[in-house]
């Protein structure tokens, strides 16, 4: 089939791959035209796809990168996982309406098209579907398939990629689920169908507030262990041994990525329009979690004063940008606010991060360097921040003065952690 992917971020790129492995024509189309190009020229910058496989979708011809809207003609499958951002507090659907009326003129009778965003239930069926149907003149169910399957992208996963992970399908009648289901049967070992676009919609936000609010709760015991002088780490690894009722989930500076600093409140704010309650605990795990960088800092301080030295001129060492161990995603990363708020201080940051290479939203003053010796030992504060496989950690207990280690990972006499 003729497939196009709307959207070629760490959501769409491996999907994109697949269906290209699988023998499909793909279209990877994405207004970023030096993403464009850079696919165009067999440079992968998700690390779910190697530029190794995206050179050998490219060289069998089945996968074409384009910035070109009228590439998308002609498609059998459509498929958009565009990013959908918050603004003010508000879900920002843009991207989906723009994916919509893209595709609602290449529509054609027969055809398949699947939402991946993550957004809030209802959309397919109340502002997706109407875009297509009002540009394209037909109707969904009757003229052409239409549903909605959550992306379960897990960055840097080498367990559960994307085939290996179950997929939840939907669609708005019984044919559009048969054929969405088909589509991706074809694509990943286990497909999961539930009865709408709505059931798979909320699935999605139920995955992430379940981590949300589970990661708060670890947050906010962290903080308060620390000062009745109980290590947390050890307490989290003690009930983790429990072998039914308690999934362990481990303290951070703070979360990151599309998911869990978004998602959570997609379903907040549509439990407020439509019923005219809050949604509590999203409310309180959002507080929790968005302070945590905040928190960081203020241990970063504590250190400082400990040497009785001031934050403002004081360096400091970053280790990590990414929202998680082992991959180059920095998209709303807890470490680019603790950055933030440090340079405002007046201190000198420096960071250091392997995976990171896409440019990220970050203070002209921050500086990126290599982890070595010198910069280690140079540093007053060295806060680990991601705890990469890459980073040596033995060189980081030889030689930094003192460690603030937000991830468990390093000890020794000058090491405190989260």
């Amino acid at each position: 089939m003729r497939v196009v992917v709307v959207g070629q971020g760490y959501v769409g790129l491996p999907l994109a791959i697949r269906a290209a492995e699988v023998g499909h024509q793909v279209i990877g189309y994405d207004v970023d035209t030096r993403r464009v190009k850079s696919l165009a020229a067999g440079e992968s910058y998700v690390e779910d796809v190697s530029s190794e496989r995206l050179a050998r979708a490219l060289a069998r011809g089945t996968y074409r990168p384009s910035e070109l809207a009228r590439d998308c003609g002609g498609f059998d499958v459509a498929v958009v996982t565009v990013p959908t951002p918050l603004q003010d507090g508000a879900p920002d659907l843009r991207y989906i309406e723009e994916s919509a009326h893209t595709l609602a003129r290449f529509l054609r009778p027969g055809a398949t098209v699947i939402l991946e965003s993550t957004t809030y239930p209802g959309t397919t069926e109340e502002l997706f579907a109407p875009i297509l149907e009002d540009g394209s003149g037909l109707t969904a169910g009757e003229d052409f398939h239409l549903g909605y399957s959550p992306e379960r992208i897990d960055p840097g996963n080498t367990v559960w990629g994307f085939q290996q992970t179950p997929k939840v399908v939907s669609g708005v009648d019984a044919r559009s689920l048969k054929a969405v289901e088909s589509f991706y049967g074809d694509l990943v070992d286990t497909t999961v169908p539930v009865r709408s676009p709505k059931e798979a919609e909320l699935a999605k936000l139920l995955e992430n507030t379940f981590r949300h609010v589970n990661i708060a709760l670890v947050n906010e015991i962290a903080m308060f262990a620390r000062h009745l002088d109980i290590d947390v780490w050890q307490a989290i690894e003690a009930a983790s041994s429990k072998p039914f009722g308690f999934m362990k989930f481990t303290p951070g500076p703070g979360v990151g990525g599309h998911c869990l600093p978004i998602d959570p409140s997609y379903l907040n704010w549509r439990v407020q329009r439509e019923l005219g309650q809050n949604f509590r605990f999203v409310e309180l795990a959002n507080d929790i979690n968005n302070h945590m960088p905040e928190y960081v800092t203020r241990r970063v301080i504590d250190a400082l004063n400990a040497k009785r030295r001031s934050v403002n001129g004081s360096k400091i060492l970053l280790l990590g940008l990414a929202y998680k161990k082992n991959t180059g995603d920095a998209r709303e990363s807890p470490a680019v606010r603790i950055a933030q708020l440090l340079l405002d201080m007046g201190a000198k940051v420096r960071a250091a991060d392997p995976h990171v290479v896409e440019s990220i939203k970050v203070d002209a003053r921050l500086v990126r360097v290599e982890p070595t010796r010198k910069e280690l030992a140079a540093a007053d504060v060295v806060v680990l921040l991601t705890d990469h496989d890459s980073f040596d950690y033995q060189m980081v207990t030889e030689h930094a003065s003192y460690v603030l280690d937000c991830r468990n990972r390093v000890s020794g006499p000058t090491v405190e952690v989260l």
